[in-house]
């Protein structure tokens, strides 16, 4: 069959790597894609978030199967509308997508099911929301939009004063557009997090190998937050023991909570959890594959990934084995000079070729008169595939060293 691949970050290459490897697969396409997508598939120069412009395309190439790799799509209802139209897709409708759509809904689904999270208040004007803020007595607080906002919408503050300003922005100053509108503030939680990745249907959870992901910018966890800087998998904290709680007080009692609420919930569903003093407590879901977890975990499946995405959509997900390297995996993100914030873009960069024992996958590029430039803030990842953690970082870092582009970022303590 032929799959459509929606998005173009480091997490659509992978998906586009994994897939053209499938014998289920005669050729896959890519929208809108990168210059990484392009050496192997077909991109198509549509945006992720034009669901008419994509169901036409779908339609008009016969294609099998669409996977939405970023969550904006889902949320605005992609899966909805390709499958009015009869069309084979991958991933959580509109209802179901709202886990992440809403941190509001999200919140009050847990504490309605009695699922552990950190307490919170909500708030849906600024006045008020201060007021609680200026009686609050415990700092560092968590101000989190409701809404989504490209990965920007939750601040850690110190202070009052710092608490105050970010409601302001929020819902005053407008930041995050419409996002904003609600907020929610929450207890700040202390702990090691845990990203635990499932594949799901309408009866079937199958926990996928754990990861562990870095989001500082700065080498020790400092300075501002990012969509990731590195992941290595597995990670050293999980165990059978710990997955096992997770799925029986968290996971399973969220998607029976969704069912309850008539959302049940298809595709991918991703927890952020913290390993709290009081055990584990959600810190967050996305409906989608994380980013960069997708590059330390796909390539250690085994299991043809096609055959993985058909059997969620027909609800056969139990009927299917799925096998996973025993080794590890591991990725470094080379970044543009500036990112999370300002960046330049259109930097020519050298050395892909000479890279021989990782894979890289790209994020932020394109190609530009048949050179590859940045066009990005998160440019590359470079992926290994090793026995052991230790190996697979010492060859992607290695790696990395061969690829250049001016003001090249590298964090240098991934899986410290």
């Amino acid at each position: 069959m032929k799959v459509l691949v929606i998005g173009g970050g480091g997490r659509e290459h992978t998906l586009v790597w994994k897939l053209v490897q499938s014998s289920r697969v005669s050729e896959v396409f890519c929208a809108p894609g990168n210059a990484g997508t392009e050496e192997i598939a077909t991109n198509i120069d549509l945006s992720d978030g034009d669901i008419p412009g994509l169901l036409k395309f779908a339609r008009e190439n016969e294609i099998g199967m669409t996977m939405v790799g970023p969550e904006v799509p889902l949320v605005n209802g992609i899966v909805d509308e390709f499958e009015a139209a009869n069309l084979r897709i991958f991933g959580p409708n509109a209802r179901a997508a709202i886990l992440e759509g809403s941190k509001v809904f999200t919140k009050e689904l847990l504490a309605k099911y009695q699922i552990p999270t950190a307490e919170y208040h909500r708030f849906t004007e600024a006045g008020p929301a201060i007021k609680f803020l200026e009686a609050n007595t415990t700092y560092p607080i968590v101000i989190k939009a409701d809404g989504l906002a490209a990965g920007k919408g939750v601040l850690i503050s110190p202070t009052k004063e710092d608490a105050q300003q970010g409601v302001r922005e929020m819902m005053e100053d407008k930041v995050f557009g419409a996002a904003g509108d609600e907020i929610i503030i929450e207890e700040f939680m202390t702990g090691p997090e845990l990203s635990m990745l499932c594949f799901v249907d309408s009866k079937t959870v199958v926990p996928m190998v754990s990861a562990k992901d870095y989001k500082r910018i700065g080498e020790g966890d400092t300075g501002l937050n990012t969509g990731g800087m590195g992941a290595i998998s597995p990670n050293p904290l999980y165990d059978d023991e710990l997955e096992a709680y997770c799925l029986e007080n968290i996971i399973e009692p969220t998607l029976e909570g969704m069912r309850h609420e008539g959302r049940p919930f298809k595709g991918i569903l991703y927890c952020g959890i913290m390993l709290t003093e009081a055990g584990p407590r959600v810190l967050e879901y996305n409906v989608r594959f994380g980013d960069p977890e997708t590059q330390v975990i796909l390539p250690r499946l085994k299991t043809d990934l096609a055959e993985i995405f058909d059997a969620v959509i027909d609800d056969r997900l139990n009927e299917i084995e799925i096998i996973w390297d025993e080794g590890a995996a591991a990725t470094i993100v080379l970044a543009s000079q500036g990112y999370p914030e300002a960046y330049p873009k259109g930097l020519p960069i050298s050395g892909l070729d000479r890279v021989k024992s990782s894979v890289v996958f790209h994020a932020g590029t394109k190609l530009a008169s048949g050179e590859v430039v940045t066009s990005g803030g998160r440019v590359l990842n470079v992926t290994t595939l090793a026995e052991t953690v230790d190996e697979a970082l010492e060859s992607s870092y290695t790696n990395g060293e061969l690829i250049q582009f001016e003001g090249k970022t590298i964090r240098k303590d991934i899986g410290s």
